[in-house]
């Protein structure tokens, strides 16, 4: 029943902030409250397996072995079950050489004896056989959730057998799960008319040579099987087992016990169900609720009260908000605040002046402190409706969250109410993966049902944000939020709202001219083969590469073997066929097309594109970007020389200039393992690819090859994102041992990196997780994992998130500094874009000189490394010609 509560519920929504995967614990753990709450037991029991050995499998190996792997993340639950029915008074058994099946049977068996109704909840079908006039089973429809009761009478109009000859039916038909194999053409339908003609197993095996037909002839040609099927699927119903009936007695759940779990699980919500549903079964003092049911004293605005009531409410003001936001523009349906207990609620529609003039007065008062969930949407919504910018925001709960837990997939208000609060939201709009409460249902369009929802999101902003600050300051997170996080939504705000201008003919005449080269390939690609055929279709390409011209197999799936990009590369490698080289050509050039398509999608009635930058999707702190995603694009191609030369210079503004950091990571790295060679390599002035060859290859500068500077530029890369000896021999086109060499070389040389490595890895082990250089915590429960690929996966991120998470730092920082100094002297110029490493910024006429000195002095002092942070600046009309 755990293990369908793993499946039932997604890993991402139940996990502590620690990072300890929760879904089969609360899945199972909700489940066995609504057991005891409906059924009323008096006895109690819970059965495990203690491994896939028994004394089945001594007679059968293979039996159970086609089953996946168990997942690692499923087993560490496991112990965890266990505390939580200790802490139920729940006894639990296992015993070696036997199944949990085995046990329940046993139990079941010492019940009936005991003159008890016995009720089996199990999602094994061998339990079916136990079933009779005292024992039930309550069988598993969907998830852990619907159960459906299994009586003699159910059973026998499901499957045609009474419970006490289902055995006989299941080793006919086989069981796929164990790895049973049945006897092939008879189905469920078959086996019980023979049982039922037959009386029995015993009587169809006695009369066997008497079936007639194909089914006949197979049942005596797999009856082994079958005879075997029937000897394994008998459950045991004497086992010698520590607890007789009596000791199996529930006198009911320990409060103190059950509480410190389920908050050491950050479960909010079990514990009151628990109170509610089994109050007289609570041992120990009263439960405590684990969060108050969401109460704030609402009202609508009465004309002329706004400025009262923000008077009246001097607090930090949380704002909830619905409307339709996308793209970078937005508009408002409604708008509620609550602080202390108390809603106002409002439709920005029908503001009057009055009440307009003080709302906009204190919105822009940064002396006044506000929460939002998701403020960047809010700010969307402001510049729309004419407002200033939100001053004075003290906490964003979606960013909040996304410090305490990086890897979570979406922050919407409902789900962080739920985690943090323990309390539900029915909100009156459906939630984007940020978290923005957009759209209302048309069943919650009236203004009485958008009122209770917004006063109630409101209220729940409020006491969310008290709690992710708490959290935020136990796990040193919140200067981090309060002054890089929190106020670079403002900052992206603006970059949004601003976009950047695009030139729509130029993007139509490259799109054209990438069409066009795809048609080419796929036209030389038919020459070469001899017909037309699908480029896209893997099957048909399949067919052509390894029937056909019966080029080497390249990994198999399940649906043949695999012709992504990745394998044809390498194909191509070993074979030089032309066919492949025209089929990566055609899917380098479609995915070209692809991008300049998006691009030309997005440009708005303004003709600037206005993408939307996201701070919750990298785990490392790095920003990205979608509609369109601008971090796609090509860096050092022609083709992505192209297409940049697409954003181009607004009206009013007389130039774009371009500022990026140059190798950000490398210096990261050198300044965090302090290692002397690399710091005076990159001290000396030289490129700094350059300088590191000279010193692994052991030769002078001036004698690096090109592919002596190629390799050591993969290498250094290749360790500030966690690259393996395998990754790095592929990149290069190397052998794994000539990658080895490559790597022994450059650690013996520069050792310290080598040391840093290895310690930064050890100590996540130890702390759970690792830091950068500015305090950002990234947690890798997984580094501690018994299952081995998971755990390198973690040891690879871990390596990688302290170095790139301390260049999202330092560029976030820059970010800040440029933002503020911009407005501090006036400039009309503005930043338009982050990508990778580099800001573009728009050129107001006359501020070249000052934009590019603030730009700089800010870029290249955003931190206090080792060796010197560097920028480099370029002017130009488009993002290409600025480039440097």
């Amino acid at each position: 029943m755990a293990y369908r509560a793993f499946f039932a519920l997604p890993a991402e929504k139940f996990s502590t902030e620690d990072g300890q995967v929760t879904n089969a614990v609360y899945g199972f753990a909700s489940m066995l409250i609504n057991l005891l709450r409906d059924e009323k037991p008096t006895h109690v029991a819970v059965a495990f397996d203690l491994s896939r050995k028994s004394f089945r499998t001594e007679e059968y190996a293979e039996y159970k072995d086609g089953r996946a792997e168990t997942p690692a993340e499923f087993k560490g639950q496991i112990p965890v079950i266990q505390d939580l029915l200790e802490a139920l008074g729940i006894k639990w058994l296992t015993k070696v050489n036997y199944e949990a099946d085995d046990i329940i049977a046993t139990l079941a068996t010492r019940s009936e004896a005991a003159g008890a109704q016995t009720l089996i909840s199990s999602g094994d079908r061998d339990a079916i056989q136990l079933v009779n006039e005292t024992v039930t089973l309550l069988y598993p429809v969907k998830g852990v959730t619907d159960l459906a009761r299994y009586t003699p009478e159910k059973i026998e109009e499901k499957y045609g057998v009474d419970p006490g000859h289902y055995r006989d039916l299941a080793a006919l038909v086989g069981e796929k799960s164990d790895n049973l194999p049945g006897v092939p053409g008879v189905g469920p339908k078959t086996a019980a008319k023979w049982i039922v003609k037959y009386g029995s197993l015993d009587g169809l095996v006695a009369k066997v040579d008497e079936i007639a037909g194909k089914a006949g002839q197979s049942l005596r040609d797999n009856l082994d099987n079958v005879l075997r099927n029937h000897r394994l699927n008998r459950l045991v119903c004497d086992l010698e087992l520590p607890e007789d009936f009596d000791g199996l007695a529930w006198e009911g759940w320990k409060v103190a016990e059950t509480n410190e779990l389920f908050d050491a699980l950050q479960f909010r919500t079990l514990g009151d169900r628990l109170n509610s549903s089994l109050g007289d079964k609570a041992i120990g003092q009263a439960a405590p609720k684990t969060a108050e049911v969401a109460n704030v004293e609402a009202a609508r605005l009465e004309p002329g009260s706004m400025k009262a009531w923000l008077d009246a409410h001097t607090g930090d003001v949380a704002i909830a908000y619905t409307g339709t936001f996308e793209s970078g523009a937005g508009s408002f349906d409604s708008i509620a605040l609550a602080e202390g207990g108390e809603a106002l609620w409002f439709d920005p529609a029908q503001l009057d002046a009055e009440d307009e003039q003080a709302w906009t007065q204190w919105l822009a008062d940064a002396t006044r402190g506000k929460f939002v969930h998701d403020v960047k949407g809010f700010s969307w919504g402001a510049d729309a409706a004419g407002w200033p910018a939100l001053a004075g925001l003290r906490a964003d709960t979606v960013i909040g969250a996304y410090l305490l837990k990086p890897e979570q997939r979406t922050y919407a208000l409902g789900d962080l109410a739920m985690q943090y609060l323990g309390r539900e939201l029915e909100t009156a709009a459906q939630e984007t993966n940020e978290g923005t409460l957009v759209g209302l249902d048309a069943a919650m369009a009236d203004d009485s049902s958008r009122f209770e929802a917004d006063c109630a999101a409101a209220g729940v902003i409020a006491d969310l944000a008290a709690a992710q600050t708490e959290r935020l300051a136990d796990r040193q997170q919140k200067n981090l939020a309060e002054e890089m996080e929190f106020p670079l939504t403002g900052v992206l705000a603006r970059l949004e709202i601003a976009g950047i201008a695009a030139d729509e003919g130029h993007f139509a005449d490259i799109e054209a001219s990438f069409a066009a080269q795809a048609k080419d390939a796929t036209d030389e690609a038919h020459r070469i083969v001899g017909r037309q055929f699908n480029m896209g279709s893997p099957k048909q390409l399949q067919e052509i590469l390894f029937d056909e011209l019966e080029m080497p197999k390249t990994k198999r799936t399940k649906t043949g073997y695999t012709t992504n990009a990745e394998a044809l590369q390498q194909l191509y490698t070993k074979t030089q066929h032309p066919l492949l080289e025209q089929l990566l050509r055609y899917r380098d050039v479609e995915k070209l097309k692809q991008i300049v398509a998006s691009l030309r999608g997005t440009i708005q009635t303004d003709g600037r594109i206005h993408t939307t930058f996201h701070q919750t999707v990298a785990a490392t702190g790095r920003l990205s970007s979608s509609d369109p995603n601008l971090q796609n694009i090509p860096v050092r191609s022609e083709a992505g020389r192209d297409i940049r030369a697409g954003f181009v210079v607004g009206e009013g503004y007389e130039s774009l200039m371009t500022m990026d950091y140059s190798q950000v990571e490398m210096r990261i790295m050198a300044s965090l393992t302090g290692d002397e060679g690399l710091i005076e390599a990159f001290k000396s002035g030289e490129d700094i690819h350059r300088a590191v060859a000279a010193k692994v290859f052991g030769v002078k500068p001036g004698e690096v090859t090109a592919e002596h500077r190629r390799k050591i530029k993969a290498m250094s890369y290749g360790l500030a994102y966690g690259l393996s000896t395998y990754g790095l021999s592929q990149q290069l086109g190397i052998s794994t041992e000539e990658a080895q060499q490559l790597s022994k070389d450059y650690f013996d040389r520069f050792g310290k990196v080598r040391d840093y490595l290895h310690t930064v890895v050890e100590e996540a082990r130890k702390t759970g997780y690792t830091e950068t250089i500015m305090g950002r915590r990234r947690y890798f429960p997984d580094l501690t994992s018994d299952n081995r690929q998971r755990r390198e996966m973690a040891e690879r991120a871990a390596l990688n998130a302290p170095i790139q998470g301390s260049a999202a730092d330092i560029m976030k920082t820059a970010m800040l500094g440029v933002d503020a100094a911009l407005r501090s002297e006036g400039l009309r110029s503005r930043v338009l874009l982050q990508v990778h490493d580099e800001l573009v910024c728009e050129v107001a006429p006359g501020e070249a000189d000052r934009l590019e000195a603030l730009v700089r002095e800010q870029m290249s002092g955003a931190a206090e490394l080792a060796v010197p942070l560097t920028v480099s600046a370029g002017f130009g009309d488009s993002w290409e010609a600025a480039a440097h």
